[in-house]
């Protein structure tokens, strides 16, 4: 029954967005990406990821990496700036140790910005992290 059915806590994986500097474009753009402080490998990495108010909402993004390696990171997306003022929600599944995790990572509407920078594990750069 459903109090049979045990669901692991996610810990020691995060999403980070950062700004990047752009050489091509010669841009400052946002990436969201997916960090495993673990000692452990993660496996069949699936991110969805979505933006949303009340009254506006982006397309559904999907995902997939099949191995991210412990101690590491890996880009999810680009995030263009129209995004930044909308909830930015990502849904992370991936499985480890033959045991299925998932987790949801909120970042609130605006509180991707300049001011909201702090060092982010891993990456040796400075974002907005939700744990």
């Amino acid at each position: 029954m459903k109090k049979d059915i045990e669901i692991p806590e996610v810990t020691n994986v995060y999403v980070a967005v950062v700004q990047e500097y752009n050489e091509i474009y010669k841009t400052n753009d946002w990436n969201a990406y997916i960090i495993n402080d673990k000692e452990e490998a993660l496996e069949m990495v699936l991110v969805v990821s979505r933006g949303y108010t009340q009254d506006k909402e982006t397309s559904t993004m999907r995902h997939k990496l099949e191995h991210l390696p412990p101690k590491s990171y890996a880009k999810i997306e680009l995030m263009q700036d129209d995004v930044l003022t909308l909830n930015n929600e990502f849904k992370v599944t991936f499985f480890q140790d033959n045991r299925l995790f998932d987790k949801t990572y909120l970042f609130r509407k605006n509180t991707i910005n300049e001011r909201a920078l702090q060092p982010i594990p891993l990456m040796e750069v400075k974002g907005v992290l939700v744990r």
